[in-house]
């Protein structure tokens, strides 16, 4: 397991009905809960491919919502030379969802030559390298996650966590330590780069990209309110360094009711 994943490893499990509750139901206006953008790897039929379409069904059956997969158009062939194409409608898409949804929280993700996608959206250096159309930072915050499978960065320069100023802190990249494309190190097998990331990674994937959908929604619960707290039996202290009136009994004069929490607080509201 890649560096990232094994730092992120034992804070990735999110209770799916915490995450249910807290992202809210699709708008009126057809926008989904939740939109992912994968980049499939390299000769793999057009859509998301096996991984990216695992990682989506692990976000839908988790947390029970609206989640839209779109799957990066682009030519996934062996000599690798599309890959900015790649970017580019990558770039679009994720533009697309910003202005027609801007409230829909977007996930960025790719495997293997995919993640090289990514790795160009995201402006991460390949070898020293950067080329190709990276995503407008205006629309960086539009991105909650950024996750990628058996990354070739890996090898030459470092991962989209490690590089990234604008998605470093809320991006996981996981390789499979038998995985050649990412891993330099003994006991490499091609069937460590094919079947190596489903389901194990991909569901650790999801469960971070549900821990940060929940640091990015407001609050469910109201905060209580601040200030000194009623005095016994719902009195209100006397004045600021006076103690408050007798426990038993009404204090002298008239006395305005203090406010209850309720009349104090409203409900956060998810726009």
């Amino acid at each position: 397991m890649g560096a990232a994943a094994l730092l992120a490893a034992g804070a990735l499990l999110v209770a799916p009905s915490a995450v249910r509750s807290a992202i809210p139901s699709a708008h009126a206006d057809n926008c989904p809960d939740v939109a992912v953008t994968f980049a499939r790897g390299t000769d793999e039929p057009a859509g998301l491919g096996h991984v990216g379409q695992a990682l989506v069904d692990s976000l839908r059956q988790d947390t029970g919502k609206n989640i839209d997969g779109y799957g990066v158009n682009y030519r996934a062939t062996l000599l690798q030379i599309h890959g900015n194409d790649g970017a580019k409608d990558a770039i679009k898409h994720i533009k697309d969802v910003a202005d027609k949804c801007p409230n829909t929280p977007q996930v960025l993700g790719g495997y293997s030559q995919g993640a090289s996608v990514v790795d160009i959206v995201t402006g991460t250096q390949i070898g020293g390298v950067g080329w190709g159309s990276s995503l407008d930072p205006k629309y960086a915050n539009n991105i909650i996650a950024v996750t990628t499978f058996g990354n070739p960065a890996d090898r030459s320069g470092g991962t989209i966590a490690a590089q990234s100023a604008m998605f470093g802190a809320k991006a996981i990249d996981f390789c499979n330590p038998e995985d050649p494309i990412c891993h330099a190190g003994a006991g490499n097998q091609w069937s460590g780069h094919t079947e190596g990331y489903v389901p194990v990674y991909t569901s650790q994937a999801a469960s971070f990209v549900q821990t940060r959908l929940l640091s990015v929604l407001p609050p469910t619960v109201p905060s209580a309110p601040l200030g000194v707290p009623p005095g016994p039996l719902g009195v209100p202290p006397g004045p600021l360094g006076t103690p408050p009136g007798p426990a038993l009994g009404p204090p002298p004069g008239p006395v305005e009711p203090g406010p209850s929490v309720v009349d104090q607080t409203q409900p956060a509201v998810f726009h």
